[in-house]
Formats: C-alpha cells, sequence, structure tokens
C-alpha cells in the first residue's frame, strides 16, 4: 500500500507542477493585454489627444494653467476627436494671455457666459493652455466638439497680431497640426464656421489670413519632430 501511495505522489506531482505553469502564463497574458489595453483604469478611453497632450507637458514654450471644471468655461467634456484648428482673436484689445486666462477662470463664479479656449497666444508671444487638448473649449460654436481653439493677443483695435504673437501663433499651429496629421486646410478662423468677424484682421484682409496659412505649411515642413515641435 505504502508503494501505491508513492507511486500516486509522484503522478501527481508533475500534473501539479504542469497546472502552475499554466496558471503563471494565463496571468502573464493578461497582465500584458491589460496594459497593452487603450482603455485606462478606469475605462476610459485615453485616446490619441491624451498622449499629445504628454507632449504639450513636456514643451517649454507652453505653459498649462488649466480652468478648473466648471460648467461655464470648462465642462470637462471630451471631444469627439481633433478635425481641425480654430483661429481666434481676443475681443479685449492690449489685454495679456494671463487676463484673459484669468477671465475664462472667473466665469466658473460670475456665469455671466459660456466662453474658454485651448490656448492664448500673449503679446509677448508666450502661450497659456487653459484647456486640454482632449477636452472640449467653449470657443468655436458648433465645432466645439471636434477643434481645439487659439485665441491670440492684440494691441488695437484693428485687431492686427504682435510679430510674436503671430509667429508664436504659427509654431503652434503647425506642431499641432503635425501632431494630429492635419494639413493648412484644417486651419480655420471662427469666421469660417459662424461668420463673425473674427479674428478680425484676418477676416478683413484676406490676404494676410492666407500668408498666415503659407507661414504654417512653411513651418510644418520644418518641424523637426524629434525635438517635440522646436523649428530647424
Amino acid at each position: 500500500m505504502e508503494n501505491n501511495s508513492k507511486r500516486k505522489k509522484r503522478r501527481i506531482l508533475p500534473i501539479l507542477i504542469c497546472l502552475i505553469g499554466v496558471i503563471v502564463i494565463v496571468y502573464a497574458f493578461i497582465e500584458e493585454s491589460i496594459r497593452s489595453n487603450p482603455l485606462s483604469q478606469n475605462g476610459e478611453n485615453r485616446g490619441p489627444s491624451e498622449g499629445i497632450q504628454a507632449s504639450i507637458d513636456e514643451l517649454d514654450w507652453i505653459t498649462p494653467m488649466f480652468l478648473t471644471r466648471n460648467p461655464n468655461s470648462r465642462p470637462g467634456t471630451k471631444l469627439d476627436e481633433v478635425k481641425g484648428i480654430v483661429i481666434h482673436y481676443i475681443g479685449n484689445p492690449n489685454t495679456t494671455a494671463l487676463q484673459n486666462r484669468n477671465y475664462f477662470e472667473n466665469l466658473a463664479t460670475t456665469k455671466e457666459t459660456s466662453a474658454s479656449s485651448n490656448f492664448i497666444v500673449c503679446l509677448d508671444g508666450s502661450i497659456i493652455q487653459c484647456v486640454p487638448v482632449d477636452e472640449v473649449a467653449y470657443a468655436s460654436n458648433n465645432r466645439n466638439n471636434d477643434t481645439l481653439s487659439i485665441e491670440i493677443c492684440h494691441p488695437d483695435y484693428t485687431g492686427e497680431f504682435t510679430e510674436a504673437s503671430y509667429n508664436a501663433a504659427v509654431t503652434l499651429t503647425a506642431w499641432l497640426c503635425v501632431q494630429y496629421e492635419l494639413t493648412t486646410s484644417d486651419i480655420l478662423r471662427h469666421y469660417d464656421i459662424t461668420g463673425k468677424e473674427c479674428p478680425r484682421y484676418f477676416v478683413q484682409n484676406e490676404e494676410a489670413w492666407m500668408d498666415f496659412k503659407t507661414a504654417v505649411a512653411i513651418a510644418i515642413r520644418n518641424m523637426d519632430s524629434d525635438e517635440k515641435g522646436a523649428l530647424r
């Protein structure tokens, strides 16, 4: 009887080892599947914009100053996709990007309107990001759900941009186009969506608008993706 018992144990041992091996392999497969799944741990679809936002966070020429989530300027609604870049001008001449960012922030309290922008380019060419690129900003009416918005500061009522703000807007627009595989045909004025005179100088001067898009096209060609958007 003892010999039979020992023989049974010897037979069972290899089976147990095989079972443990199978369990380890299955566990490793499940873990790898979870790691490679494009869903985050809470089940939300991460999508391409989350990776692009991570790249923006590493850029030294954009300052993220995200608005507090609120119904009037940063609802937190995820973008459906990004099919275009919309150019705007700030309604108040000779104001800074920070002043306009703070105006958007204060809408959470005043609730006087709904307005915001993904980016604001200052008179000196510095750039503030108000809303992440995977979220809706209240800037472009019926195109809020599939575009990113860029507000540009200007010194006077003509709406003409400073050289610094113009160049920064060109670089930012080109960088976003590269990230989302867009072309200059996907760059719009607010005017092209609603007929509003915005950005005023580009609406009143069609040639200047075409020159801006040409400058963006040149910047796209010169963009060095290995340097995270720095121009050669």
